[in-house]
Order: structure tokens, then C-alpha cells, then sequence
């Protein structure tokens, strides 16, 4: 799914939430694996829990309940993760279909330092971790309000709003490159040109020539050319019963003499020629 997310745009798009909100900010693909974050590292308690084994366990498990749990009610979800940490989760919803998850995680809200200490500490006594280390990376950390929390999810929901728009303009750019593609490849020994095919998509020369050039390296109607003359070269080798003129009328060439032309200016030689090679080098 996320192969349609322009990465480039993605990474900085977290990294403009992060400078915003000081929140560490992942995507979870549709499978709840982790895709991109920013920054690439979490916080040093979380770095020192998950250095745990177990700990580490219960980590990817805590994600991947929260993405289920997000999934189901398909909308932004805050929770305490299994040591005490509030985290938020938001569904991309793309069609009725959730497509990913943005989540930002490790945030000390309590009401004070002895609560949050008390509370983290508990939840991780299962854990065989250096406590005197856990307690100095609690005292580390900064509290955060419930209004905080709300703020980081309200832009976090924003920014997978934004997300979800930028993939429909992708996959709808997808489509109808696509639809030009397939229109050229069934109908490229017709009479079609450049115009024809503006017409035919209600397209501008310029958007017409970006899109060849982006997926073929040549114009559209160079792209054209090289198509017809492959299937030339094809019919040359492989039909040895079509006249020349016929094969120029079977890949729409309309003019026998353009059509030599042509050929003889894309191969090198012309068309009689190129099957006399081949007929020499097949005996």
C-alpha cells in the first residue's frame, strides 16, 4: 500500500510534525509493520527498555494491538503502552479502506514525577532491568497535559487527512497514465497522433510530452514511431510473404516511401535490407 506514498514528501512531512510537537511520529504499513519514522531513533527509555528481550516483544505487540485496535474503531486511538508511556495512533482511510497508520508514542502524561515513576516502575518489574537506570531516565523525562496529547493527535489525524489525499492524486495519476499506456499499445498501428490522443484524454501537448518523456525517455510521438517499427522489424523477420508496402500499411504507415524512410533513419537501413541480413544470418 505504501508504495504509493511519495517517500521523499512523507519523511518530511514527519519531520515537520516532529519540529512542531517534540513527538516522535511512525507509519505503520496495513500488515502493522513499521515503515518510516522521524527521528529514526525512540526515546532513551524506550531504547533501554527494549533492550529487554521480553520488554522488546511486548513493544511489537503493544503496536500492533494499538493498529488493530485503531482499525476497528477507525479513528484515533490514545492509549498507555504495557510500561506506562502514552502513545496515539490514527487510521489512513483511503476508500473505506484503512491503507496505514501514523502513531506517535512515548509521552510521560501524569500528573507528577512520583506518579508517572510509580506507575512506569510497576509495569516494568516483569522485566529484568536495571531499576536505579529506569528511575534516572523517568527523571529525565518531561510531563505532558492532556491538552498536548489532543493537539499531537488533532495534527497527527491532519497530516493523515493530508496523506490519504496525496495517495488518491497518486493512484488517480496512476490510473490514467495507465489508460494512455494500454490506448497507445492497442491502437499505435491506427492513425493516432499527438493530437489525436489530447483530444482523445482532453489533455495539453506539454502534459502529453511530460508523460512520455517520464515514461518512455522520448515523446509520444517517438514512442509511437518506436513501436511501429519493432513490429516492422517483427513482420521483416517473421512474415516472409508481406510485401514491403504491406507491412508498411500493417504498422500504420500510410505513405510507403515515409514509411522506408523511416525505418531506414531508426535501424540504419532500409527495410529490404534488414530482411535480407536476417534471412542471411538465419541460413
Amino acid at each position: 500500500m505504501l508504495s504509493s506514498f511519495d517517500f521523499t514528501k512523507l519523511n518530511a512531512l514527519l519531520k515537520d510534525f516532529y519540529n512542531l510537537t517534540h513527538m516522535r511520529i511512525t507509519v505503520y504499513d496495513d500488515s502493522y509493520n513499521e515503515m518510516t519514522s522521524y527521528p529514526r531513533h525512540v526515546a532513551p527509555i524506550c531504547r533501554f527498555i527494549r533492550a529487554n528481550s521480553k520488554a522488546d516483544a511486548a513493544c511489537k505487540a503493544c503496536d500492533v494491538n494499538a493498529c488493530r485496535q485503531a482499525q476497528r474503531q477507525r479513528k484515533a486511538f490514545i492509549y498507555r503502552c504495557h510500561v506506562g508511556l502514552t502513545e496515539a495512533i490514527t487510521p489512513m482511510i483511503l476508500e473505506n479502506e484503512v491503507i496505514a497508520y501514523l502513531s506517535f508514542g512515548h509521552q510521560f502524561s501524569y500528573q507528577d514525577q512520583d506518579e508517572g515513576r510509580k506507575e512506569i516502575t510497576a509495569r516494568c518489574a516483569v522485566y529484568d532491568l536495571d531499576h536505579a537506570m529506569l528511575d534516572d531516565l523517568i527523571s529525565e523525562m518531561h510531563i505532558v497535559g492532556e491538552t498536548y496529547i489532543l493537539s499531537g493527535v488533532h495534527i497527527m489525524e491532519a497530516v493523515a487527512s493530508y496523506l490519504c489525499m496525496e495517495r488518491m492524486i497518486t493512484l488517480r495519476e496512476q490510473s490514467f497514465q495507465a489508460e494512455i499506456d494500454q490506448y497507445i499499445t492497442e491502437h499505435f498501428t491506427e492513425d493516432i497522433s499527438v493530437e489525436t490522443l489530447c483530444r482523445h484524454f482532453a489533455i495539453s501537448r506539454t502534459a502529453l510530452y511530460e508523460f512520455g518523456k517520464q515514461n518512455y525517455g522520448v515523446g509520444i510521438a517517438q514512442h509511437i514511431r518506436d513501436m511501429r517499427i519493432g513490429y516492422a522489424q517483427k513482420l521483416l523477420t517473421n512474415s516472409p510473404d508481406m510485401t514491403i508496402s504491406q507491412i508498411a500499411e500493417q504498422c500504420g504507415f500510410s505513405d510507403y516511401n515515409y514509411f522506408i524512410a523511416v525505418f531506414a533513419r531508426e535501424t540504419g537501413i532500409p527495410p529490404r535490407k534488414y530482411r535480407m541480413n536476417k534471412r542471411h544470418v538465419e541460413s
